[in-house]
């Protein structure tokens, strides 16, 4: 086993970080509950990144920034946006340090109070909808779409790397709408960006639904969101996409004048994103306990090439050849690496990037090179294959790739069908979400705040969402037996 990666039967919470960790992506940080995102890692997200951003900008949005701190009263204006957040908000009081006058280091200077505190942004809705304030006077100036990358703080307890951490990167759009359904066309819109996102590019097959009301976004009049199924039988949320109705318009006195005279109305909003946590979906969707299973689309490289040689002139003949290989696929739009160090011996250099999840790995030795062949190994089925090196070898290796992509998605989506469960009583219910397996359990439910925190407090289950296709069908709560008009999903969740 790869580096000794423990394995995800025995302790999968184990198996996740250590993954993490050997296969170079990210790192615990000497400030507490913050990560160091490593070079490999990184490379992960900018390519999610690039392609999520080329998605946002299909659809007509431009990217900005907006500062990093918000001053605290600009959190007070939205009364359900301040309290969903004031309990993970990081302050700042001072503007100043000076010498200890005991020679101990640097202290915080008491004179140099700020008059009003700054909230560390944990969402940027109330600085954003302050500059939209000035920047919308009229229906000319609507639809406003902005998109920002950033990186937000929120003071967390228990962090995870990439799941939940008290500082973390992401995207967050914020758009403004002259009525109320274009509002609401732009949240279903993104939410279905997000998904086309997951599963075309990380491979993930995702429910679409709207959450209940008492896991909506907080200043938010509905949230809709993606949620995929983990290898450990968990939900993990992977997108919001939220509708804010005229909230924050009427928090900041947004108005327009209007196309049918010039009367003064509230603009309608919303915000969505998508953060880093999309690296842990990534890893625990897919993974196994050899190391990464990484999606073709989003690895930093593609294929590999590693040639075995025992003197510097077989190095110089496989590597004419493994040259001409890299420029073929390189036309072809695909990344590829020749390693071609010689600190390292090709059994390291395999087993290297099979941890690290690279698709398709190339070897090539001086016999491959007098039988015209080439010994190809694909990461996520760990199957080995012999390729005549012919002018349909480049070609062959798209085609591979593409098969990849098509063959993890699939294997996704196998485990989540087969992890999905319709229950009609409460004892089923308890019996599928109290299992090692876990999964997505299709239940009745009431409608109630009340029936949906009990069960959440009896099973630690909650609803991941009301999913957008529910079938309209009769029946009955699982828990307190009151009519139902259609089946919502549970799951425990990250």
């Amino acid at each position: 086993m790869s580096k000794g990666l423990p394995k995800r039967s025995e302790d999968y919470s184990l198996w996740y970080n250590e993954l993490v960790k050997k296969a170079d992506l990210a790192e615990n940080s000497d400030v507490r509950g913050c990560m160091v995102i490593k070079p490999y890692g990184f490379a992960i997200w900018e390519k999610m990144q690039a392609t999520l951003d080329g998605m946002f900008k299909d659809t007509g949005h431009s990217n900005a920034y907006f500062p990093l701190f918000i001053p605290k009263s600009y959190l007070s204006k939205e009364a359900d946006h301040v309290e969903g957040f004031a309990k993970e908000c990081a302050v700042v009081t001072h503007y100043r340090l000076k010498n200890d006058e005991n020679g101990k280091g640097v202290v915080v200077d008491p004179d140099a109070k700020l008059e009003e505190e700054l909230i560390v942004r944990p969402t940027s809705e109330t600085i954003i909808w302050n500059s939209y304030k000035n920047w919308i006077q009229s229906y000319r100036d609507l639809p406003l779409l902005i998109n920002q990358w950033a990186n937000v703080v929120r003071w967390e307890m228990r962090t995870r790397l990439f799941l939940r951490t008290a500082e973390f990167l992401w995207q967050e759009g914020h758009t403004a709408h002259a009525t109320k359904q274009e509002a609401i066309d732009e949240t279903v819109q993104m939410m279905n960006v997000y998904a086309d996102f997951a599963e075309n590019f990380l491979a993930l097959p995702v429910l679409k639904g709207v959450k209940s009301e008492s896991e909506r976004f907080a200043g938010a009049e509905d949230t809709y969101c993606i949620e995929a199924l983990m290898q450990d039988g968990k939900a993990l949320q992977a997108g919001t996409s939220h509708f804010l109705g005229q909230n924050f318009a009427k928090a900041f006195d947004v108005k327009f004048a209007n196309a049918e005279g010039g009367a003064m109305e509230y603009v309608w909003g919303t915000s969505w994103g998508v953060s880093t946590r999309l690296m842990g979906a990534l890893i625990m969707a897919h993974s196994d306990d050899q190391g990464l299973v990484l999606p073709p689309k989003l690895a930093p490289f593609q294929v590999v090439i590693v040639p075995i040689f025992k003197s510097d002139e077989q190095l110089a003949e496989i590597s004419e050849v493994a040259l001409k290989i890299k420029d073929d696929l390189k036309k072809l739009g695909i990344s590829v690496k020749f390693d071609n160090r010689k600190t390292h011996k090709p059994g390291w250099k395999f087993a290297e990037y099979e941890l690290k999840g690279t698709p398709v790995r190339i070897a090539i030795g001086p016999k491959d090179l007098e039988n015209g062949t080439i010994e190809v190994a694909r990461r996520d089925l760990l199957e080995k294959n012999v390729m005549p090196l012919d002018d349909t070898f480049a070609q062959g290796i798209s085609d591979l790739l593409d098969n990849i992509q098509e063959t993890i998605y699939k294997k996704a989506l196998d485990y989540r069908t087969s992890h999905s469960f319709e229950v009609d009583t409460y004892e089923e219910f308890k019996k599928i979400i109290a299992s090692e397996a876990g999964g997505f359990v299709y239940a009745h439910w009431d409608g109630t705040a009340e029936t949906e925190e009990r069960i959440k407090n009896e099973t630690k289950a909650t609803i991941r969402c009301i999913p957008i296709d529910q079938k309209q069908e009769e029946g009955k709560c699982v828990y307190s037996g009151q009519p139902s008009k259609g089946r919502v999903v549970f799951a425990k969740a990250y």
